[in-house]
């Protein structure tokens, strides 16, 4: 009997900002990419990346989420999007498995080199990351008091740049990153995201992250199991952990 020939497994991945949604297949060096927007939805988000996908085959999908996560599902609805995120069903929708974690989580696994690592995504909004020693964890630092009634993210993010100017936003750059150094002992700092090239200088520890980092964190998800979210509890796994 002849055997089956083995078929190479082609990942998706999916990287989803408040401002765009970009997507790159692996083994292509075409990033194809949209406008989102604080009404997407996911079912026009799903359109929208199967519309960037035509023509591309694959059998597995890594996708980026900005908002919290939690056993590999969106746990709280995003911020700079629409509405609908908790609940939906993206296996179905997308027509294959997915693994799902936040956007900077992501960003940050492409961009580790070992060691305590802290991940900063200034775009829309701030995304944040840990990777202490393997261990990857997102944080929702952004939303954290700062200055003057005001958060990290709202100094920070698109909205910080914008009213501070890009000058007194690169200082508050340098303070928060300090700051956050200091306080988690990091070793080193990466800042991704859409604004971090406008920076002219960069805080101590820092460095800038390549753009291709969020679709390597993608690629990692299937390639390395280390990396991958965990499995979604079940019903009764919930009911034991209450009891």
């Amino acid at each position: 009997m002849r055997a089956r020939a083995s078929h190479k497994v082609r990942i998706l991945a999916i990287d989803l900002g408040g401002t765009h949604v970009k997507v790159l297949l692996q083994g292509e060096s075409e990033v194809r990419k949209a406008c989102s927007g604080p009404s997407m939805t996911p079912r026009q988000m799903v359109a929208t990346v199967r519309s960037l996908a035509r023509g591309w085959r694959y059998d597995r999908v890594s996708l980026g989420y900005p908002g919290v996560v939690w056993h590999g599902k969106p746990f709280v609805e995003p911020c700079n999007l629409g509405k609908g995120w908790v609940g939906f069903d993206f296996r179905k929708a997308l027509g294959a498995p997915v693994r799902i974690v936040n956007d900077a989580a992501m960003q940050a696994i492409g961009g580790y080199r070992g060691g305590r690592m802290l991940f900063l995504g200034l775009g829309t909004g701030l995304g944040t990351a840990l990777i202490l020693d393997g261990v990857v964890e997102a944080t929702e630092l952004a939303h954290l008091p700062y200055k003057k009634g005001r958060t990290y993210e709202d100094y920070l993010g698109k909205h910080g740049l914008k009213r501070l100017g890009r000058k007194k936003w690169e200082h508050a750059v340098f303070d928060v990153t300090e700051r956050l150094r200091a306080a988690f002992e990091v070793e080193y700092v990466v800042l991704g995201g859409g604004n971090a090239g406008k920076l002219k200088q960069l805080p101590r520890g820092a460095r800038i992250g390549d753009n291709a980092d969020a679709f390597k964190g993608a690629f990692r998800l299937w390639l390395e199991p280390g990396w991958a979210p965990p499995a979604p509890r079940t019903r009764a796994a919930r009911r034991l952990g209450r009891s």
